[in-house]
């Protein structure tokens, strides 16, 4: 178990360090991608504006200056918004602004401010005392290729998600075909000595025996095969019938009883009438005696156990209320988990046990439904009624 244990962890541990590794390579390319395209548009737009100079440092002096081998130069550019104003911030002509309408002034006024304030520009001198300038944004493309690393972020965090939820299904699926397994071959195993014990004890009765010593000894064999067949009901979807829960829970906490010290009481608290709920009964009187059971321990051999029904429209409400040595808040959910224990020798499997038997078999809930250290504890189960 700690082998497979490790295994796994180091597997994650693995795939945790890969992704890590291709996330911060890609980031980086991406963010060396975003920087190299941004140098060409600068270059781009320097080309534009030394483009522009020549020509408007070869006109005459004096002479009013025409714009439309301009207009065309920047036209040439089909992906940079850009805006030419003079040193006034008149704007002289613009390109790949998405203007909902190419008349409209103050939309235009507007992204020029805008692009002003940005402050990224190219100044076109066009004289010693004369200068326009080129303000332009990132292209489109820059921009999502910018945003890229976020989103790639995003997708790599939510492939880890389903990867790690992947793996803990799996592991799990492993886990309970282990359990299942280890059941199925328990109950077949005992089957055996149980047969032979059945026999020995007919055997006994025809050589006058004592009746009394026969009889437990018959009750305990009985109570193997019970055993047996609970094992090997373990990952089978074992069929429910609506029945009176109270019959079962009074055998399971009757045997409870039996076999444990004077000092310990056991009480339940039912109403009068019948309460059929859809019920495996040889599986929920392994669920109440492993509850009792866990209660005893807790209680280190003196105290009390009330199990209360109550009924309700839909649902019946099962608590088992000890006066052990409670459960901290951080291990509400742990101590279901197998392995779980706080016992020098156990398993650490039978809340997990009751856990499925109540949750697979009998499409209910069990939860810890409040915990005081020093004072006890109280499981609530909640099954639905008939």
């Amino acid at each position: 178990m700690a082998r497979a244990h490790d295994s796994s962890f180091a597997l994650r541990m693995a795939f945790f360090i890969g992704a890590a590794i291709i996330t911060i390579a890609s980031t980086l390319f991406s963010n060396r991608l975003a920087k190299d395209l941004a140098l060409e548009e600068r270059k781009k737009m320097e080309l534009l504006a030394e483009a522009i100079r020549l020509f408007t440092t070869e006109q005459d002096e004096g002479v009013q200056m025409d714009y439309t081998l301009v207009s065309k130069i920047i036209e040439g550019n089909t992906n940079i918004p850009v805006v030419l104003v003079d040193d006034k911030g008149v704007v002289l002509s613009h390109n790949n602004l998405g203007l909902k309408n190419e008349n409209d002034t103050a939309e235009l006024g507007a992204i020029t401010r805008a692009m002003i304030v940005h402050n990224q520009f190219v100044e076109v001198k066009i004289s010693k005392d004369v200068s326009h300038f080129f303000y332009y944004q990132d292209s489109k493309l820059l921009r999502k290729l910018t945003y890229f690393p976020f989103v790639q972020l995003i997708v790599m965090f939510i492939f880890l998600l389903i990867t790690l939820s992947a793996l803990n299904s799996s592991n799990r699926a492993e886990q309970d075909r282990v359990w299942v397994g280890l059941s199925k071959e328990t109950a077949h195993q005992l089957g055996t000595p149980i047969s032979s014990l059945m026999a020995w004890v007919e055997l006994l009765k025809l050589k006058n025996v004592d009746a009394k010593l026969l009889d437990e000894m018959d009750k305990d064999t009985q109570r193997l095969q019970t055993i047996a067949q609970r094992f090997s009901k373990i990952g089978s979807k074992s069929e429910t019938t609506p029945q009176d829960i109270k019959p079962a829970l009074e055998n399971a906490v009757q045997y409870m009883r039996n076999r444990s010290s004077r000092k310990i009481t056991i009480t339940t608290h039912t109403p009068n009438e019948s309460l059929p709920v859809y019920l495996n009964v040889p599986l929920f009187e392994w669920v109440i005696e492993n509850l009792c059971k866990n209660a005893i321990d807790a209680m280190e051999a003196t105290g009390k156990i009330d199990i209360t029904l109550t009924p309700e429209h839909k649902h019946l409400l099962i608590d088992v209320t000890d006066t052990g040595k409670g459960i901290a808040k951080s291990n509400f959910k742990t101590v279901f988990k197998p392995g779980y224990t706080t016992k020098a020798r156990g398993w650490g499997l039978g809340l997990s046990l009751v856990k499925r038997i109540i949750e697979e078999n009998h499409n209910g809930k069990i939860f810890i439904k409040s915990s005081e250290l020093g004072k006890g504890t109280t499981f609530r189960i909640i099954l639905k009624k008939a």
